[in-house]
């Protein structure tokens, strides 16, 4: 692993489904930044990445022409009122971690939410996840609200934190 700074940031292809899912499906079986128990076939990712359009914008991050990560916001609710907020998605390759990806990365992600007209952006983080607490405290969002002991993975209640990031009015 090299610095954060030898990487690009670019909109993801579908050539990069595979390295997202390497990366997505690591978590799935090793942690709890996210709560799917079995792995995601590559059809259930290619409906996802359908769903990512320039207004749920798609996000990799590349080092060495190797995708080392990736960020996506998503709709909260398809209700219409919800349409100014997203949620956002960050997931890095173990060997990134703790190098500044992230906050890299989830950076460039809230500035397309804002160059898209996102008025908030609303993470859901899996409550003993302090790393990504932290990312996203170190970029300005606030913790609104704990759900406690709402998930199961590997045997143990989990809690969930949600965090908010309002834009700043211009």
């Amino acid at each position: 692993m090299s610095g954060a700074a030898e990487v690009t940031i670019r909109y993801a292809r579908e050539a990069d489904l595979e390295a997202i899912q390497r990366i997505y499906n690591h978590e799935v079986a090793t942690g709890t930044a996210t709560w799917d128990e079995e792995p995601w076939p590559m059809e259930k990712r290619r409906t996802w990445f359908a769903e990512h359009d320039a207004l749920c914008p798609l996000l990799v991050a590349e080092a060495g022409g190797r995708v080392v990560g990736f960020a996506s916001l998503s709709k909260m609710s398809q209700k219409s009122g919800w349409r100014f907020t997203r949620e956002d998605t960050i997931y890095l390759d173990p060997a990134w971690r703790g190098c500044g990806l992230g906050r890299r990365l989830l950076g460039e992600l809230l500035q397309e939410a804002w160059r898209i007209g996102m008025h908030a952006v609303v993470a859901t983080i899996s409550s003993e996840n302090s790393a990504s607490i932290e990312l996203h405290r170190s970029l300005g969002f606030e913790v609104v609200g704990t759900l406690r002991e709402t998930g199961l993975k590997f045997g143990r209640r989990l809690s969930t934190t949600y965090m908010q990031l309002v834009r700043a009015e211009e």
